[in-house]
């Protein structure tokens, strides 16, 4: 965003290194936090529903508790879902600064969603708890005022947050899938990114694990937090571990599947050991999580609904920092370019009259050596074939690695690698010095 990019600083290698760290904590607080919320009021709604086809009042009672519970209240959706976000879209913008990549635009749609529907969200809450009933026998008065057409009507806004929240979540996937494919994104509108293949896995994972966490949350809260105000209704507690621990089991079961496809829509660039260790530790405790709500629903485990959450919540951790990790290797040529520009302006405002110079082969090596070699053909064409109809033509390189087009069909398109014009000189001379030092 033009806007962002003339308040952002230069910022030192310590810095950025820094700012990844401080990324990789504020998501940790966003996405458990809104995770939950998406997946109680999904359920909330659906039990609300169920409720008005049977009668049911373990289905009114479960829909209230829901929401009242796992929204917390609109205090935390400022702390926990807004503010960490915002922190984000600074963060970003900081990390990708002159970047030709659209995931601070992303974050920031992600942001307005998300508010919306935050605001609908806790005004559906509000309403749910406000004919909140103390006894739960189903008498007339009670299902009078709670089927009223009024109270439908306000339960309306439960369903028009969820579908903003779902469209918040969307963006928020496809600017994390698009920064931790740096390199190798090549989807430039909004509507072909969010229907990038790599965007749908990652909101499926986002979806299936919030239902999931949801659940287990829930479990935490009525049979260990709260379960001293239940003890009078053992029969709401079977039903609420029924309920929660089949759902929850049900959600859990494609991830593993889901996150190890996710690891071969990276990158060679951004892929590392780290991204694999904390992949297969999301896998384990999801498993373990298995374990917990399969004890819970059969065994009657009941002393398993607080382990299960934070199992669940610890996996959940671990995808975080593997995007993050993702994310930090893909963008180690930009990063290089960033801290130049901080050492250029240091050295100006010193006095120094050293300016720093960008490597032109570091930049290569990050962003372009995945696809070419000099000497071979690898995913595009090998340089020696390509570099001679460019010998003194320094001008028409430099625009066709700014606005690449398909040349030879023997090769895929080669796609735009999002350098600045600076990146793109100091790369181009690289290339030509390389091309007549390896010539001779």
């Amino acid at each position: 965003m033009e806007i962002l990019d003339k308040l952002v600083l230069p910022q030192s290698a310590e810095h950025i290194g820094l700012l990844h760290y401080i990324l990789t904590l504020v998501l940790a607080l966003f996405v458990p936090f809104i995770s939950v919320v998406f997946g109680g009021t999904f359920t909330s709604i659906y039990f609300l529903n169920r409720f008005k086809k049977t009668k049911l009042p373990f289905y009114k009672k479960y829909s209230i508790e829901l929401i009242e519970y796992l929204t917390i209240n609109p205090f935390a959706g400022i702390i926990l879902g807004l503010v960490p976000l915002l922190t984000a879209i600074i963060i970003v913008a900081q990390l990708l600064h002159t970047a030709r990549i659209q995931t601070v635009s992303y974050l920031a749609l992600s942001f307005i969603f998300v508010l919306t529907a935050l605001i609908l969200i806790y005004a559906y809450r509000h309403w749910l708890v406000s004919i909140k009933i103390t006894d739960f026998d189903n008498t007339k008065e009670e299902n009078s005022r709670f089927e009223s057409s009024s109270f439908y009507l306000r339960s309306n806004y439960g369903k028009i947050g969820l579908i903003f929240l779902f469209i918040g979540i969307w963006f928020y996937t496809a600017a994390i899938t698009s920064a931790t494919n740096f390199l190798t994104w090549s989807f430039p509108g909004i509507i072909t990114s969010i229907a990038a293949p790599g965007v749908l896995l990652n909101l499926l994972i986002f979806l299936t694990f919030a239902l999931a966490l949801s659940n287990a949350a829930f479990l935490f809260i009525h049979l260990y937090w709260k379960r001293e105000k239940e003890t009078v209704h053992s029969d709401y507690t079977k039903f609420v571990k029924d309920i929660c621990s089949k759902a929850g089991l049900r959600a859990s079961i494609p991830l593993p599947v889901l996150i190890a496809i996710n690891l071969f829509s990276f990158s060679e660039t951004a892929l590392s050991g780290s991204i694999f260790i904390y992949s297969v530790i999301s896998i384990v405790l999801i498993f373990l999580a298995y374990h917990l709500f399969y004890l819970i629903s059969s065994k009657n485990e009941y002393k398993f609904g607080s382990v299960i959450f934070i199992v669940l919540i610890f996996g959940l951790a671990a995808l975080i920092i593997k995007d993050q990790k993702a994310m930090t290797n893909a963008t180690v040529g930009h990063s290089l370019v960033l801290s130049t520009e901080y050492n250029r302006v240091f050295s100006e405002l010193k006095g120094e009259g050293k300016i720093a110079e960008l490597n032109g082969k570091e930049i290569y090596d990050v962003r372009c050596a995945s696809c070419h070699k000099f000497d071979q053909k690898f995913v595009g064409p090998a340089h020696f074939d390509v570099l001679p109809k460019y010998d003194g033509k320094k001008a028409q390189l430099i625009a066709f690695i700014k606005n690449p087009v398909k040349i030879d069909p023997a090769y895929p398109p080669m796609p735009n690698p999002g350098l600045t014009p600076k990146e793109v000189d100091a790369v181009v001379k690289y290339l030509l010095d390389e091309y007549h030092r390896q010539k001779k």
